[in-house]
């Protein structure tokens, strides 16, 4: 007899398609025994602190794996992706597999995968803080202002460059596959203890993307920062930036726990993801 398996299901029900998937999934789990549903993060500010649970099952694509590990605070607990999302390199197990393959999630046949997260800390000019955890990336962005920035860079102190163009990414190898990528950036292997920073539309031909530890601390100023300057956490959370401020990064105490089937594997969502298996098509 299978133990009991204890599940809280993220889905966003103000999302007809998802709520219509999870009609189907409640009735999927009822019929499971020793499974209980011991909450449901319906995007309305669950308190995972007061949570107990083996896996947390998010029915969707990468953001609201985003949203929910974010949600989820210094209690991290293994999440399970079902993609109902177009590419979801996160939540890379479609409905079929699921179902497939549920007696081993519910005898616990998988394997957690701790990622690396990120504290970013925005210090505003006039003396307060604000601090977000994330998975992705930090961006700061010239945003609707349309006009080139300059952001600075430092490491632990360390003056490292200056990025003219329209903005800076810093990610995590989560994060590298994502905004970064479009960027021009990367792709880092998943479990690697680094951060990526990649420019965006850099206005210099010597500037690339830099990998470096995520033991550092990284910091972004922007002293000539046009109006409409923002700071974006993972796609999500948006802040305006003021030349006064100063944005500062690194790895936070907690790590993103990603429960991974048989099924499925980083090389392999890469493969299939963005379509490395198929071969050259030559035309002459």
């Amino acid at each position: 007899m299978p133990q009991l398996l204890r599940v809280v299901v993220a889905a966003d029900l103000d999302a007809v398609r998802i709520k219509n998937a999870w009609a189907d999934f409640e009735q999927f789990l009822k019929q499971q025994p020793q499974v209980e549903v011991v909450a449901i993060d319906s995007g309305h500010g669950l308190d995972y602190a007061r949570v107990t649970a083996d896996l947390v099952i998010v029915l969707g694509g990468d953001g609201s794996i985003l949203r929910a590990c974010r949600q989820m605070g210094m209690n991290q607990i293994p999440i399970l992706g079902v993609n109902l999302g177009r590419l979801g390199f996160l939540a890379d197990v479609s409905p079929q597999e699921f179902r497939e393959y549920f007696s081993r999630i519910q005898n616990r046949e998988f394997q957690i995968v701790r990622h690396l997260m990120f504290e970013c800390r925005l210090l505003r000019g006039n003396g307060q803080t604000q601090t977000f955890l994330g998975l992705n990336e930090v961006v700061v962005a010239s945003g609707a202002a349309l006009r080139m920035i300059e952001v600075e860079l430092a490491i632990n102190g360390e003056p490292v460059t200056t990025y003219s163009g329209d903005g800076v990414i810093l990610s995590t190898p989560v994060g590298s596959t994502a905004h970064s990528l479009s960027a021009g950036g990367p792709i880092l292997r998943q479990d690697l203890a680094a951060f990526v920073i990649t420019p965006i539309c850099p206005h210099t031909l010597t500037i690339r993307p830099l990998v470096d530890s995520s033991e550092g601390t990284f910091t972004l100023t922007f002293p000539k920062a046009p109006s409409g300057t923002t700071l974006v956490i993972d796609g999500q959370i948006r802040e305006p930036l003021d030349p006064v401020d100063q944005v500062e990064v690194r790895q936070a105490p907690v790590k993103f726990q990603l429960a991974k089937l048989p099924c499925s594997s980083y090389y392999t969502t890469l493969h299939r993801k963005l379509s490395w298996g198929g071969r050259p098509n030559y035309t002459g």
